[in-house]
């Protein structure tokens, strides 16, 4: 993977990854601010501006944005995050001009009318509830409330009913204006692009943008604890977390390859001796995610109701045992999986666009892929197994949905 960095006056960067053979291109804008950066009371906030600029910007109104870009076989969509969001389009190369016209205009002129405001907070709404009646869906956002109690990295994105519907076009025209600051932005295409033409085109549309100070969002602090809903489903869900580590930490890749052994697929440990061996879970995985400040490393699982109480504390004893003899062949196989999984995810346009933000965004710069195998490669089971260890000298957080009896105590 290779790619060129540019930057306007104004700080806006765009970031560019031709590939050669491919008949499509894919760009996006990247805003660096999602919702832990939400006033208290807002949440959902920054959801909200996303499903609300498709409603009318520029010249044109919902419909004429999604006509636009589905005249020419396009698709054009957005997603928000913690420390992230994006507004991103899939088009055939001579329609690049438009897909950047069509994202500019939705970051800035979006027409934000009130009355689209009340109705689209009745679909974000919904989208709310169906969460509610999800427990696998539902399960991460009580994780993040209790290993990030009281902050706003801990609430969940899609916000509460009651901090939706408190938000109003003011809080909308507020956020874009203070927050999509140019410095915070990044343009990356990849596919068949021209670059020469991305550059221009991004000058026109963004170079005019003002250059302007943003504050960072509170500093997050992983306190732990625990959280049971009591309510009754077929299956008990359930999750833990430990302290993780910051994206950009050193020691990211060893405990990734931990992660990956302990959690990340149908040979490691937690799948085998769940599942293979006990019976005891149709799902059982562990994952991580890292922030600029912060992180976590997670375990999750739905079980038989009766038996959550048991997966977990085995969970947390697989966790435990990984740490201490994880070995040379495990930690092989993880990262096979993972340079697998990163090569294939950078032979698709989109996922070379992804790559080029979220690098730079946490590395202030373009990781090339070779760069990020040799890291992989370089960790042994020592390393791996040191990065597990580091887990468990902080707190924990539980968090159970549908359990018949509550785990409580295994925190202890």
């Amino acid at each position: 993977m290779s790619g060129t960095l540019h930057r306007l006056a104004n700080g806006l960067t765009i970031a560019v990854d031709p590939i050669a053979g491919a008949q499509s291109t894919a760009v996006g804008l990247y805003a660096g601010v999602g919702s832990r950066s939400e006033p208290d009371g807002k949440g959902g906030l920054a959801h909200l501006v996303e499903h609300m600029v498709f409603k009318g910007a520029g010249s044109r109104d919902a419909r004429g944005i999604a006509e636009a870009i589905e005249d020419v076989g396009g698709t054009l969509n957005a997603w928000t995050a913690r420390d992230q969001t994006a507004f991103h389009a899939r088009i055939l190369p001579n329609d690049l001009t438009l897909a950047v016209e069509l994202i500019a205009d939705l970051v800035r002129s979006p027409k934000f009318d009130a009355d689209e405001l009340e109705r689209e907070k009745g679909v974000v709404l919904s989208e709310l509830g169906e969460c509610l009646d999800t427990p696998d869906d539902l399960i991460g956002d009580r994780l993040f409330e209790v290993a990030f109690a009281g902050q706003s990295i801990g609430r969940s994105v899609l916000g509460s009913a009651t901090s939706v519907k408190a938000v109003t076009r003011d809080d909308l025209v507020g956020w874009i204006a203070r927050e999509y600051a140019p410095s915070r932005l990044i343009l990356a295409a990849s596919g068949k692009v021209d670059e020469d033409k991305l550059l221009g085109q991004a000058e026109a549309t963004f170079g005019d943008m003002a250059e302007r100070e943003v504050a960072a969002p509170a500093a997050a602090e992983f306190t732990g604890g625990e959280h049971r809903d009591a309510r009754s489903f077929e299956q008990a869900h359930w999750s833990f977390a430990l302290p993780g580590l910051p994206s950009a930490h050193a020691e990211m890749p060893a405990l990734s390859i931990f992660t990956q052994a302990v959690g990340g697929g149908m040979s490691s440990r937690l799948f085998q001796q769940l599942r293979e061996d006990r019976g005891l879970a149709y799902s059982i995985y562990a994952w991580g995610q890292g922030f600029a400040d912060a992180g976590l490393f997670a375990v999750g699982c739905a079980s038989d109701r009766t038996k959550a109480g048991e997966t977990l504390r085995l969970a947390r004893e697989i966790v435990a045992h990984a740490a201490e003899d994880l070995s040379e062949a495990e930690v092989n196989r993880a990262r096979a999986q993972i340079e697998a999984g990163l090569l294939i995810a950078l032979e698709t346009p989109q996922g070379r666009a992804d790559h080029l933000a979220r690098s730079i965004e946490v590395f202030g710069r373009i990781v090339p892929a070779e760069e990020l195998l040799a890291n992989l490669r370089a960790v042994d089971a020592r390393a791996a197994r040191g990065a597990g260890a580091a887990l468990h000298r902080g707190p924990i957080a539980i968090a159970s949905i549908g359990a018949a009896k509550t785990p409580a105590g295994l925190a202890a």
